[in-house]
């Protein structure tokens, strides 16, 4: 990994502004944690019978983020990135995949993601979430994809030592 060029979350700030910022650090961390890497290390597997890679964790992100904003607050219809139906699992097999591929498929849901946010005049804002059949609101789905991001940051440390022994932030 290069330099650690992730912004902290404020000390003090809004709800709003802090989750923005812990979501911002963590979709750094992701970023960070695949920097340096070859599309070869970005696709190394963690272990057998596990699909789960770098790679693969970019591209369940971008379904996430797919998923829980665009397909929440826009389009409920708005088909999944790697899969026809909404199967999160399609996502960690990047054996094909490239990080070109990966990574502008996520980043374009993260700018998406942040627009939906910055758009929506409060965290109370309901959308529907067709996967759970009932509304949510953008506070609660702000929560949920940083929990997500926080779990999948735990493997990519896992799996980013597992490529090249690289630990720390």
């Amino acid at each position: 990994m290069t330099d650690d060029h992730r912004v902290g979350p404020p000390s003090f700030g809004t709800e709003r502004e802090t989750l923005r910022a812990f979501l911002d650090y963590h979709r750094a961390t992701l970023a960070m944690k695949c920097e340096g890497l070859t599309d070869e290390q970005l696709r190394e597997k963690s272990m057998e019978p596990s699909t789960l890679s770098l790679l693969g964790l970019v591209r369940h992100m971008a379904e996430v983020e797919r998923a829980w904003f665009r397909r929440t607050f826009e389009d409920r219809d708005a088909p999944m990135v790697w899969s026809a139906k909404i199967d999160f699992q399609a996502a960690y097999d990047a054996s094909a995949s490239t990080r070109a591929e990966a990574f502008t498929a996520w980043e374009a849901e993260v700018e998406i993601s942040r627009r939906i946010e910055r758009k929506a005049g409060s965290l109370d804002l309901a959308g529907y979430q067709p996967r759970w059949g009932e509304e949510v609101s953008l506070r609660m789905v702000m929560v949920h994809v940083l929990l997500e991001y926080g779990r999948h940051n735990g493997h990519a440390d896992l799996l980013r030592e597992g490529v090249d022994g690289t630990v720390g932030a």
